[in-house]
């Protein structure tokens, strides 16, 4: 890890920023869709504290909580209608990631074998297939006897659906997704082991999944227990694995230091950015 290049931090740091950029913008359109309005510069700054915090503090969302507070006085209704916001914003991101994963079930074969490749297509597919009935027969029941249920499918709707806004939703949600798995790449090369195509569908989905799992900082240590039981199915060590998701993590904390800067110069002055 020593003799990374300096071609990979810089490559690595210009993907982390078009990532919080993109993202912030997505929050943007979903806030939009909601009826909020946040600048673009004030998304990109509160994007960057968020990014910062959730990989700095227990849980990996704790950031977004901050985020969703620090909007408290952004409009009418107080931290309710942010929070509305930053909850669906994060359900895009987390949808990406999952569809990316199901996406990549033609290429297991190549990684792990044809058998083994239809178990694990058969387990994944069951499990999408339950939280998707539980998801739906919740949200049935939701609606037939809680009212406010159907503000929040009418929420959903407004967000994803009507208005080309799953056009908007998905180009984004796939740019972002595309550079979390660009860094992976460029992380992995920097340790020198170079990744085949077939991580971009199979194991690097599987390490973006495992951190989301709150549990740790940010997704430090189930990412890297991911990545060392996943890289020996492409050809490379588990070491590799563990140095190339240390990378990963490294990068992306380093591109969110804005974040830490931004909340620093508040200390210091006293108030928000934003006042």
């Amino acid at each position: 890890m020593s003799e990374i290049s300096i071609g990979h931090v810089i490559a690595g740091l210009a993907l982390v920023q078009i990532q919080i950029a993109v993202s912030a913008l997505r929050w943007r359109f979903t806030a939009k869709q909601l009826g909020q309005q946040i600048p673009i510069p004030l998304a990109i700054g509160e994007y960057h504290v968020a990014s910062f915090l959730n990989q700095s503090l227990p849980g990996g969302m704790a950031g977004d909580a901050i985020r969703a507070y620090r909007m408290r006085n952004a409009g009418p209704g107080g931290w309710k209608g942010p929070a509305k916001a930053v909850v669906f914003e994060r359900l895009s991101g987390q949808m990406a990631f999952f569809l990316l994963a199901l996406s990549g079930l033609g290429a297991w074969p190549f990684v792990i074998g044809a058998e083994d490749a239809r178990r694990l297509s058969l387990q994944l597919a069951f499990g999408v297939g339950v939280l998707v009935l539980a998801a739906a027969i919740g949200l049935v029941c939701a609606r037939r006897h809680y009212p406010k249920a159907a503000q929040i499918s009418e929420d959903i709707a407004v967000v994803f659906l009507r208005n080309k806004a799953w056009l908007i939703q998905s180009t984004m949600s796939l740019l972002i997704v595309s550079t979390y798995v660009a860094t992976f790449f460029v992380a992995s090369d920097a340790v020198g082991a170079t990744l085949p195509w077939t991580a971009t569908l199979t194991i690097i989905p599987l390490c973006l999944i495992a951190m989301l799992i709150p549990a740790g900082l940010g997704g430090w240590g189930t990412r890297e227990a991911a990545a060392i039981a996943l890289w020996p199915l492409v050809g490379a060590s588990a070491t590799q694995g563990l140095a190339a998701s240390l990378v990963y993590g490294g990068l992306s904390l380093a591109g969110a230091l804005p974040g830490l800067a931004l909340i620093t110069l508040e200390a210091i002055r006293g108030k928000p950015h934003r006042a």
